[in-house]
């Protein structure tokens, strides 16, 4: 499968920073710092599953790789502000 650009490379669970630089691109400003750490975990699962580049599966995902990912969503945010 040819992939167009870096966007196009497959992620998984443990691709935190990619997954969390995705959530950022797809909500922006939407969720601020306190907010990102609220969101329930379930939300979270979901969101990332639809990712059209990650290629992880629903069973493979732990509390630690949501956890990560949260953290580096704020991080992302941070970043941004």
């Amino acid at each position: 499968m040819p992939f167009e650009d870096i966007d196009d490379l497959p992620i998984s669970w443990k691709d935190h920073e990619d997954i969390a630089m995705k959530l950022y691109d797809r909500f922006g400003d939407d969720f601020s710092e306190s907010k990102i750490y609220r969101i329930r975990f379930t939300e979270l699962i979901e969101w990332v599953l639809e990712i059209a580049s990650f290629e992880g599966k629903r069973e493979d995902c732990s509390e630690a790789h949501l956890e990560q990912i949260q953290a580096k969503w704020v991080y992302e945010w941070r970043d941004n502000q």
